[in-house]
């Protein structure tokens, strides 16, 4: 078991819906998994703390939205940069993922009250 400060994470990315979304990942597979939003504006770095001190004993997940981040930004001609399309975005995410159970940890108001309740939302009512 790794100790608080030596987790691995690995950076990959994944497309959702033509749109390259990169995220951080550490942890046992077979533990909780957190998926980390973050803020705005802002990237799924902001959770590299947690990253050291939760690895040990959580699945972590942190995506950067399009448009932040490692994540690819399309032009807003051929993306939509509304905090509905996010939490189609994400949802996909962890449709993709096969994340069936998680914990969302959302940072800043923005988050909270955008993108990640809609998710949430959305989630509960399609699942």
């Amino acid at each position: 078991m790794t100790q608080p400060g030596d987790a691995q994470v690995h950076y990959r990315t994944i497309d959702i819906d033509g749109v390259s979304v990169f995220y951080r990942e550490a942890g046992p597979k077979n533990a909780p998994t957190l998926l980390l939003l973050h803020g705005f504006p802002s990237s799924s770095r902001m959770f590299n703390p947690l990253f050291q001190r939760l690895a040990n004993r959580y699945h972590l997940i942190a995506p950067d939205y399009p448009g932040f981040g490692n994540s690819a930004a399309p032009p807003p001609t051929q993306f939509d940069y509304t905090f509905d399309h996010l939490a189609q975005v994400v949802d996909a995410f962890t449709v993709k993922l096969g994340l069936s159970h998680y914990v969302m940890f959302m940072q800043t108001m923005a988050a909270r009250s955008a993108s990640g309740w809609r998710l949430r939302t959305r989630s509960v009512s399609m699942r």
